[in-house]
């Protein structure tokens, strides 16, 4: 008798149970959180397309009217039928940097220290404390950096102007020769803006590297100590990759808050519609700030300008999470790790 014949005798034996067929249908509670968990995710999908196309159909006025020079202008001055938003873009991009620059090494320190150097006793009140800044209004965070931190940040701008204006993104237009130094160059710019924000996204983007450092595979970190490694080598070789695409993750995180910061801008900066790239001096203008400064008293043409505004600004934090999305998906958190 051939093989084939016995599993086909098998087959039908009478009595022998037959495999039963695996369903991978959702029942019960589990179809309940699929249905939710997908009618959640298309409408937040949905509630961002209408917010995209309602923008879009609001700037149709004013791309007709003003063409690409709409990008390309720097001044606006309405009431001229002069409307552009290059140095508003320039300026949001500016405060954004300079938010980030100071961030996102506190924010990747401060993760490090409370997930692998603090103690115990005092990890869970670090934690709230951060936590807590998160919860701090945006106006808070303005009145702080114009009335507190201003007059500090204007010392520390003279001083990267004195010794390194030879860069030019640190040199302002002053005459360092005058025996009384003019503070008020100094005082109302994207630099001092950009420190109240950067404390505002700290909190944010040190909560999500924080989490994923804290979910580093614990074997990995006990393999690294028996072969002799010091806790900074365990940070070095296995935190750190495993955790970089929270730390992408958190950066962009941060960066989307900075680039979108309205309030504290508002109140701290001084409008100037100039295209430079000065953050110390005196002056700048953002695309949160410009909306909210002027949505008031806008006309109708003036609002569909301020909109179009806004759809450029919406368009920017999209390209900016999406890039995020990109390089995280295409590396996995933990590879890479030498041990």
């Amino acid at each position: 008798m051939s093989s084939t014949q016995t599993l086909a005798d098998q087959a039908v034996e009478p009595g022998r149970p037959e495999p039963r067929a695996l369903s991978r249908r959702a029942v019960g509670a589990d179809a309940v959180f699929v249905y939710v968990s997908r009618g959640l995710g298309g409408l937040m999908l949905a509630i961002t397309g209408g917010i995209a196309l309602f923008l879009a159909w609001q700037a149709v006025p004013t791309l007709r009217h003003y063409g690409l020079h709409f990008f390309t202008e720097t001044e606006w001055v309405p009431e001229a039928d002069k409307v552009g938003i290059l140095a508003v873009v320039t300026g949001t991009v500016t405060v954004a940097l300079v938010a980030m620059t100071f961030a996102f090494p506190l924010a990747l320190l401060t993760a490090l220290f409370i997930s692998e150097y603090a103690p115990a006793r005092v990890k869970a009140t670090m934690v709230s404390a951060v936590d807590l800044m998160a919860a701090v209004p945006s106006i808070i965070y303005g009145l702080w950096g114009f009335f507190l931190l201003q007059p500090q940040a204007i010392l520390v701008a003279r001083f990267l102007h004195t010794y390194f204006g030879w860069l030019p993104f640190f040199r302002v237009d002053t005459d360092m020769s005058t025996p009384q130094w003019e503070q008020s160059r100094y005082t109302a710019s994207a630099f001092v803006a950009g420190l109240a924000v950067a404390m505002m996204v700290l909190p944010q983007a040190c909560a999500v590297m924080r989490e994923v450092f804290s979910q580093a595979p614990s074997g990995e970190r006990e393999a690294a100590l028996a072969l002799g490694s010091t806790r900074w080598g365990v940070i070095r070789s296995v935190v750190l990759p495993f955790g970089r695409g929270g730390v992408i993750g958190g950066t962009m995180l941060g960066l989307g808050r900075a680039l979108g910061e309205t309030i504290a801008v508002l109140l701290i900066i001084s409008p100037a519609f100039d295209l430079k790239f000065r953050p110390l001096e005196i002056g700048t203008e953002t695309v949160s700030a410009l909306i909210a400064g002027r949505f008031g008293e806008a006309s109708p043409s003036q609002l569909s300008a301020l909109l179009t505004a806004g759809l450029v600004l919406f368009l920017i934090t999209l390209v900016v999470n999406m890039i995020a999305a990109v390089i995280v998906s295409r590396g996995r958190s933990g590879e890479g790790t030498d041990i």
